[in-house]
């Protein structure tokens, strides 16, 4: 699922054209019914075909790139979404209806290969531990303290590297997603990596930064790059609905203000909200 590596199946199947079949792993098949899933409950906010978005702002494989015009972003357009895909779960098999459609499965594969590990550990004996890659984390049995695992939540700001918030967690996966990190500037206008697939812009809103608390770290990694999307009065009533842990900053003016589910209020350090 890595689309650096041009040997992998989701490089394979991104190079391929209209109509041809190609049969997915499982692996592959238990992402990719997740991501459906996500997108279903987002009304299309999270769509893992919105790699050729992603690509035409700069933020693919192929590296930086000048702003699109607003003709070639309505073009590409036409090739994101899940309808653009005619997947058979049955038999695995997947194919695309335009040649232009791929995937980017690296908001949730991530998180996927971490529960994998996990899964590994825990075969292997192993009953207390973090696993953390790259951002994304599993935590189950206890701290050195013998108690709850204590993590940090990152404030959402460039260089800074200061505490949000901490959070008191086991036997569960923590993710979060912003769009303090990875971005550009051009003629003064910041882009953030994170596209929204409805729109084909990256999003704009006054939502920096959101933590989800999940016992799947794939699905912990996929919720927080959706509500990202999402912004914030939609992110927190979704995250109700679906009785999600969610924890949620955003920036009012030069400030940073923070809110979160109900479902996250048990994890927080001592009622520590801002750190």
């Amino acid at each position: 699922m890595n689309t650096y590596d041009p040997e992998s199946a989701i490089s394979r199947f991104n190079a391929l054209p209209a109509d041809q079949p190609m049969e997915m792993d499982w692996d592959f098949t238990y992402v990719f019914n997740e991501a459906r899933h996500l997108s279903e409950l987002t009304g299309g906010a999270y769509d893992v075909t919105v790699s050729p978005l992603v690509e035409l702002w700069g933020f693919g494989p192929s590296g930086p790139a000048d702003r699109p015009s607003a003709d070639r972003i309505a073009i590409v357009l036409e090739a994101v979404g899940l309808d653009q895909l005619l997947w058979q779960p049955e038999t695995r098999t997947l194919v695309k209806r335009d040649p232009r459609v791929a995937l980017e499965l690296s908001s949730i594969a991530k998180g996927y290969g971490v529960d994998l590990a996990a899964d590994t550990l825990d075969e292997l004996g192993v009953r207390n531990y973090m696993l953390e890659v790259g951002g994304e984390l599993q935590l189950r049995g206890l701290s050195p303290r013998g108690d709850s695992w204590r993590i940090a939540v990152e404030r959402p700001e460039l260089g800074q590297g200061g505490i949000q918030a901490a959070v008191q967690v086991t036997d569960a996966g923590v993710a979060t997603s912003g769009d303090y990190r990875n971005f550009y500037e051009h003629e003064g206008q910041r882009y953030s990596h994170l596209i929204d697939p409805r729109t084909g812009y990256p999003i704009t809103h006054d939502l920096v930064s959101v933590t989800v608390i999940h016992p799947s770290t794939a699905l912990a990694d996929a919720w927080a790059t959706a509500l990202c999307v999402l912004g914030s009065d939609a992110a927190l009533a979704l995250a109700e609905q679906q009785k999600l842990a969610v924890y949620l900053v955003r920036r009012e003016g030069d400030a940073l203000t923070a809110s979160w589910s109900s479902y996250f209020g048990p994890y927080l350090a001592s009622g520590d909200a801002s750190g």
